[in-house]
């Protein structure tokens, strides 16, 4: 007998229809404020390989997208310096809007649909690999769900999770974490060696993503300690189709690493990645539903029109499977061990 696959996820199950009117009030007045501040955006140079060499593919938001001429990454460039973002980050509407509504009314979605897997996909990563148990901590913890759901499996005999956003690390106390409010970088941890760091969807918001990935790798335990982290895929279907209509693309993401680059990026950063994914689920139906509003409109190419259009019951399912399964889908999952 074949057992019943569980429902797709959905966008509206984590992003509640409802809701997301406020929520799009709130993101435009950070929006606002930011772009007041733009004086004080740098420049960069390339996030993965450092290279100069760039073109800008677009502006949205009065920010500068460019692409990498030596390794493809696309990045923000003038960018908001640390100070700014950290400003930014603690007097965020957007954020306090979805602590106070969108997270408590998508909770059960999230854990059910993202949390719990991304806990079953790192437990079994673990077993595989025969990792540490020790201490586990997350970067970026946000609503607490993925460090609650670890607490609660006794995966780790220590977890931690650093939040440095005031009412989310709030919201983390409450579920009785330990804590710290802070940016990783100013997190020093004495004579504690870290078993596996996790971070989803963090690195694609930081200024600088090789400082970041330095201090994990000097908090890892050494040979044996390892990072897992998501991201955005820059070169993922939605992303690549959608292109500055991707809501991928906003004020808050500066960085869009794609397999090869973000690779690139730990190995100079003193790591052996292990391990490479894109298991996400929403690229089909977000191009899809781009599509049905009028917000973009599908090459002259009737294969797309057939599956994401017209028989999109029947063949959207399957073709969002082979988008994860060959590194197409626009959500990132890699495993790296800190090196000698």
């Amino acid at each position: 007998m074949v057992e019943p696959r569980d429902p797709p996820l959905r966008e509206s199950d984590i992003r509640p229809d409802d809701l997301m009117a406020g929520q799009a009030e709130r993101y435009a007045a950070d929006v606002r404020r930011l772009l007041e501040r733009r004086d004080e955006f740098v420049e960069v140079a390339c996030p993965a390989c450092e290279g100069t060499r760039a073109e800008e593919l677009f502006r949205k938001y009065e920010l500068h997208y460019r692409r990498c001429a030596d390794c493809a990454t696309t990045y923000v460039s003038p960018r908001p310096p640390p100070a700014v973002l950290d400003w930014y980050y603690a007097t965020s509407e957007n954020y306090a809007y979805w602590n106070k509504y969108v997270f408590p009314a998508s909770e059960a979605a999230r854990r059910q649909k993202i949390f719990v897997p991304r806990v079953e996909r790192l437990a079994e990563i673990v077993q595989r690999r025969r990792l540490g148990t020790g201490v586990l901590l997350e970067v970026g913890a946000g609503f607490g769900l993925f460090c609650e759901e670890i607490v609660d499996r006794g995966l780790f005999r220590r977890v931690i999770a650093v939040e440095p956003t005031p009412d989310l690390a709030a919201r983390c106390r409450s579920r009785g974490l330990e804590v710290i409010e802070s940016p990783i970088e100013h997190v020093a941890l004495p004579g504690l060696e870290v078993d596996v760091i996790a971070n989803f969807e963090v690195i694609e918001h930081l200024f600088s993503p090789r400082d970041f990935l330095e201090q994990c790798r000097a908090l890892l335990a050494p040979e044996r300690g390892v990072l897992m982290l998501t991201c955005p895929n820059g070169q993922g279907f939605d992303v690549s189709l959608l292109g500055a209509a991707s809501s991928t693309f906003d004020t808050e993401h500066l960085n869009y690493f794609h397999p090869a680059s973000l690779t690139r990026l730990l190995e100079r950063c003193g790591y052996e990645v292990l391990e490479v994914q894109t298991p996400g689920q929403l690229d089909a139906e977000l191009v899809r539903k781009a599509v049905l509003a009028g917000q973009h409109a599908l090459p002259d190419d009737p294969f797309l029109r057939r599956v994401l259009i017209d028989d999109w019951d029947r063949l959207g399912a399957p073709f969002q499977r082979f988008l994860s399964d060959n590194l197409l889908s626009s959500n990132m999952w890699l495993v790296a061990r800190r090196a000698r």
